[in-house]
């Protein structure tokens, strides 16, 4: 994209999700580009180094396409559903090698970007869109694409033992994607759990997730009398919202500290919801 689309993606979204969107596809490319084995399986996951690179492909597109304004059916909403969804587009989908994967998550990356962009245009940003994690506006429809795309990122990295992308920065726009999530993919374990958590990630402010009569609901305050405070170092957060670290492994390396009422409760905290 010319400097022009990127000055406007600049003001439509929140500043720096378009640049991080647009660096982050450009650096799982260049993962791609140093692959030699497609077919080496990605540590955590079920799918090889092609599986996951067509995946990240073919959500992009996807991603492209809501925010253009189509409807996209893709499962119910649940983690089940969507990885019944993700089997059938990797089925239907063939193809596994690296350059062709690369560009295609760059060019449906920018697709995203341009489509944003079309809906400031003509005053359609602000509208529902519906994603399959259930409706979000354009801004948190981005936030959700960055926080995809550093999930399998990650997962690409590792597989490659190379550098991953997340950052600090990254991580603080990904949260208004995460936040809007966790009501959604909350586990069955959840709906018995009454608690109140204050949640802050390192150099952001904090807020607060409650749990009770069978609801999750995320609060840009802490909660009154909280039970559980837990600070996080930003990266440990996020590779703990998507399952890619575990709570003990996390305070194991000091990425996590947890204190009050009920400080016993930290750990349990991200086994309370199903990562999609």
């Amino acid at each position: 994209m010319g400097r022009e689309t990127q000055a406007r993606t600049g003001d439509s979204l929140p500043e720096g999700l378009g640049r991080s969107i647009r660096e982050t596809s450009r650096a799982i490319a260049a993962l791609l580009d140093g692959a030699t084995d497609m077919t080496a399986p990605v540590p955590g996951l079920e799918w090889t180094v092609g599986e996951t690179a067509a995946h990240l492909a073919l959500a992009n597109a996807l991603m492209a396409d809501v925010a253009s304004g189509q409807e996209r059916s893709y499962g119910d909403g649940t983690p089940q559903s969507l990885a019944a969804a993700n089997a059938r587009s990797l089925v239907e989908f063939s193809e596994r090698t690296a350059e062709p994967l690369a560009a295609m998550i760059v060019e449906q990356a920018d697709a995203f970007l341009d489509a944003v962009d079309r809906a400031v245009a003509d005053g359609t940003a602000g509208r529902t869109l519906l994603t399959p994690l259930g409706p979000m506006d354009h801004g948190i429809l981005a936030s959700y694409l960055l926080t995809h795309m550093l999930g399998h990122g990650y997962d690409l990295a590792r597989a490659l033992r190379r550098p991953h992308m997340i950052d600090e920065m990254r991580v603080a726009l990904c949260l208004p994607f995460l936040k809007t999530a966790m009501p959604r993919v909350a586990a069955a374990s959840a709906s018995t759990l009454t608690a109140r958590y204050t949640l802050r990630v390192r150099g952001g402010a904090p807020f607060g997730v409650t749990f009770g009569n069978g609801t999750v609901e995320v609060l840009p305050e802490p909660p009154e009398r909280s039970d559980c405070t837990i600070l996080t170092q930003p990266v440990a957060f996020l590779l703990l919202a998507l399952g890619r670290l575990g709570p003990l492994q996390a305070m194991a390396r000091g990425g996590v500290l947890a204190w009050g009422r009920k400080p016993w409760l930290a750990p349990r905290f991200p086994t309370l919801f199903d990562a999609p």
